[in-house]
């Protein structure tokens, strides 16, 4: 998986631009559908990664990009769930996020957030 570019509001994954969230679950691409966590965004005054969403967690290794400014909320309940299925949860801005993916992708998925 190459990651081409990233901005504010874009990413370019094998010269594919995606101008949405997405989810990177054993190779797939798919955009992240964050209405089921809506619910909580009054709470956290953005709408929090929550453990309502789709997550992939068929992997060693989960990686979270918060954004250009690391500004996505991740609910305790998504790294309680992590830990307890003893996944390796990192959770960092967006950037650092595709360099961690770049250098070591091997059994890893991922949820990228790409504004704030």
């Amino acid at each position: 998986m190459r990651f081409e570019e990233f901005s504010f509001g874009s990413i370019r994954i094998d010269g594919v631009a995606y101008e949405c969230d997405v989810v990177i679950d054993r190779g797939e691409i798919r955009k992240r559908k964050k209405k089921p966590s809506k619910p909580y965004r009054e709470a956290f005054g953005h709408t929090p990664l929550s453990g309502d969403e789709k997550i992939p967690w068929r992997c060693r290794r989960l990686v979270i990009g918060t954004g250009a400014h690391g500004a996505l909320p991740v609910m305790k309940e998504v790294k309680a769930e992590a830990e307890r299925r003893k996944i390796e949860l990192l959770i960092l801005p967006t950037a650092r996020a595709i360099e961690i993916l770049r250098d070591d992708p091997a059994e890893t998925n991922a949820i990228l957030h790409i504004t704030c």
